[in-house]
């Protein structure tokens, strides 16, 4: 199948790539022309584990391309995938649909043949029924239908979930759409482990949002566990451990820490209340999840001047991690900028240590010393915060960073290291959940 691509954020370039893999040939269509240059010279716009490596092996192949002209791009596409931002909208959360809806219109236009236009970006429900009335306005005659993909995802492990994902969605209305999005996915379906869901094009909008706000909803849950046992005397990964044994709850997303983040968990959650606000229907159990969330973040800031005995002033702590997961440099959202934050609004000086995040955190971070190692931003430290749980941290020389710091309180916010060796190390240890 002949594939253009629309965007070559996060969503388009790992599928893009992915689908070339499959056999496809795809190309990947994007207006910023330093990032198609770059592209051509197999320079990654994000950081993701094996991306270089895939691209580089499908353009060699010659079933992968890049392009700024997006008439040619789309010259001969069975299907036109979607993938363009839909930020938050300033003031009301509401999910920004002008850059959606411009490459439509654009699309549209350009398109020769009969084509299926799908949207591989987060949409609000109803956007297929808006982008068929943009469709009628600007080419009612080239029999071009319209179908919603979404995109599961995570940052991190993005080629294993396209390749070897738990679903795929397919949302459409007629015969056409569905062959040809049976036809694209048809590598997966050789294996029988990926099952595909045909829905209704709004089913499938919906399930995209449904989806990330009850993952939201879990990680806020284990989190609020997390708080009740510090305080009765509880081990929230035993409860975790406990609770993610029953099949009907299952053990993923339940890890207290400082919160979620990212681009897809906070933008859409928020999203979703406009939705439902705008139809009447209360969303309370998601709405109280956005809330929770926002003020841990913050908390997690007192969390660790309280492990400093009660004041910041003139103290200085080391942050590791500053990426709002491990595996990328995505920074939307991250925790670790309200945890700083609060430091810093109380007196601290902050040092930080994160593997891939430092580009992307640089214009974020103000008055932060961006250090070379974790050794080096936990050196002459009154505590040191684990934010982030990159596999760099897991087994690092306690007993050497307790010796370097001017007071050895490590506040691990991931719950990597068990207390008995973090005393054996010298250190006075605060974790999430430890009563």
């Amino acid at each position: 199948m002949r594939i253009t691509m629309i965007g070559t954020g996060y969503v388009g370039l790992v599928s893009g790539a992915c689908f070339s893999d499959f056999g496809h040939e795809v190309v990947c269509v994007d207006k910023d022309a330093g990032k198609i240059e770059r592209l051509h010279q197999n320079i990654m716009p994000i950081y993701e584990p094996g991306l270089a490596d895939l691209v580089a092996a499908n353009v060699k192949a010659g079933r992968l391309t890049f392009t700024t002209d997006l008439a040619e791009g789309v010259k001969n596409a069975d299907a036109v995938f979607i993938a363009v931002g839909t930020p938050g909208r300033p003031g009301d959360g509401h999910a920004d649909m002008k850059y959606v809806f411009a490459a439509v219109r654009e699309v549209a236009e350009a398109l020769t043949k009969p084509a299926v236009i799908v949207t591989k970006s987060t949409v609000p429900v109803g956007t297929g029924d808006e982008i068929e009335r943009i469709i009628a306005d600007v080419a009612p005659d080239k029999g071009i239908t319209v179908a919603s993909n979404p995109e599961f995802l995570r940052e991190g492990a993005a080629i294993g979930d396209f390749k070897r994902p738990d679903r795929v969605v397919v949302g459409c209305e007629d015969d056409r759409s569905r062959e040809v999005l049976r036809d694209i996915y048809r590598p997966l379906s050789l294996n029988q482990s990926a099952p595909i869901l045909y829905t209704g094009r709004r089913t499938a909008e919906i399930i995209k949002y449904a989806a990330n706000a009850f993952l939201a909803v879990k990680i806020t849950f284990i989190n609020e566990i997390a708080d009740l046992c510090e305080t009765v005397g509880g081990d929230v990964q035993e409860v975790a451990r406990g609770i993610g044994l029953d099949n009907r709850i299952g053990r993923k997303f339940l890890n207290a820490g400082p919160g979620y983040g990212g681009s897809c968990f906070p933008k859409d959650t928020l999203a979703l209340l406009q939705t439902g606000a705008d139809n009447d229907v209360p969303l309370r159990i998601v709405e109280a999840t956005v809330q929770v969330n926002d003020a841990r973040k913050r908390a997690m800031g007192r969390k660790v001047i309280k492990a400093m005995g009660g004041e910041a002033r003139g103290k200085t702590v080391g942050v590791l991690g500053l990426t709002f997961k491990p595996d990328t440099d995505d920074m939307r959202d991250a925790p670790s900028l309200a945890v700083i934050q609060a430091l810093q609004d109380a007196g601290a000086t902050v040092k930080a240590f994160d593997p891939e995040g430092f580009e992307q955190a640089r214009p974020l971070l103000k008055d932060v010393e961006f250090s070379a190692s974790a050794y080096a931003a936990a050196e002459g430290t009154d505590a040191l915060v684990i934010v982030t749980e990159w596999d760099a941290f897991r087994a690092l020389d306690l007993p050497r960073i307790a010796k370097s710091m001017n007071d050895p309180v490590l506040v691990d916010l991931r719950n990597i290291y068990p207390p008995e060796e973090a005393a054996r190390a010298g250190m006075k240890l605060t974790g999430v959940g430890k009563g």
